[in-house]
């Protein structure tokens, strides 16, 4: 079944447009160039300038859904540039790919950096989220193989074996697998154009939960997706949709997107 993107997801996937640029959280320690893996910078073999701004993009937004690269950290043209060894036009170009993405904030004479949500830009994303992942599952049931199934299952192992360890390392490559779960089922549903947005709002998502989150870490619960795959295997379309519904509810339940007061300027320097 394709999804027919209604009214409701047009004006939330438009209206939700990054404003802000605050401090870096303290739980982000560390330069750009610590975030990024080396690997990553290594991998970008000379070619033209279009594929070396995607491969920059690519590495950037990697940090990012990893929470290596905190929300609010500049991302200035010619630090990227010369940890990439590209030009600065080449990191310009790669920076307004993910402005267009929603997830980097680009400001007159400030320069870029990594998107910071307001409470409400991360209730759309959640809603955004409501209205796309069901009518994913609905494709997925339809189109999915034996073999796709088994793929979903070693992607839970490899989340469950990741949450198990208690290193920094592991967490990371948690939350890359527990978004790559979501991201698996918008291949498999065939939607070229959703998966490009489920893409957009993983990566929001994690910038959501790292500015909100109570936990600190990934919310996005292992057993749920477990009751996910189960309704998947058995291709039951109606129970795999409640069980979405439930999971994207709990995530957004673990945030505090109370509204917070700021104090004064006597009460900050204690007057």
């Amino acid at each position: 079944m394709e999804c027919n993107i209604n009214e409701q997801l047009y004006a939330i996937l438009r209206s939700y447009c990054i404003r802000g640029c605050k401090t870096a959280l303290p739980r982000y320690n560390g330069t750009m160039k610590q975030a990024l893996d080396i690997s990553e910078i290594s991998q970008l073999s000379p070619s033209t300038r279009n594929d070396r701004a995607l491969g920059i993009r690519d590495a950037l937004r990697a940090a990012i859904v990893d929470r290596r690269l905190a929300p609010g950290t500049r991302l200035p043209e010619a630090e990227v540039g010369s940890l990439f060894n590209v030009s600065r036009t080449v990191a310009r170009h790669a920076l307004q790919m993910l402005t267009f993405e929603g997830v980097v904030q680009t400001e007159r004479n400030r320069g870029a950096c990594v998107s910071n949500p307001t409470p409400d830009e991360a209730r759309q994303v959640f809603a955004a989220r409501r209205l796309i992942e069901p009518n994913l599952l609905s494709a997925a049931i339809e189109r999915m193989t034996d073999a796709d199934i088994v793929r979903f299952r070693k992607q839970l192992a490899e989340e469950d074996h990741h949450k198990s360890e208690r290193s920094v390392e592991a967490r990371r490559l948690e939350i890359k697998a527990s978004g790559d779960f979501h991201l698996m089922i918008a291949s498999v549903s065939g939607n070229t154009v959703l998966e490009k947005f489920m893409n957009e709002l993983v990566v929001r998502s994690s910038l959501v939960i790292a500015l909100y989150g109570r936990s600190g870490v990934s919310s996005c619960g292992h057993a749920e997706h477990e009751d996910i795959l189960a309704a998947l295997s058995a291709r039951d379309c109606e129970w795999a949709t409640r069980s979405m519904l439930h999971h994207l509810d709990l995530m957004e339940r673990d945030l505090d997107l109370r509204p917070r007061e700021g104090l004064t300027l006597k009460d900050a320097l204690s007057f």
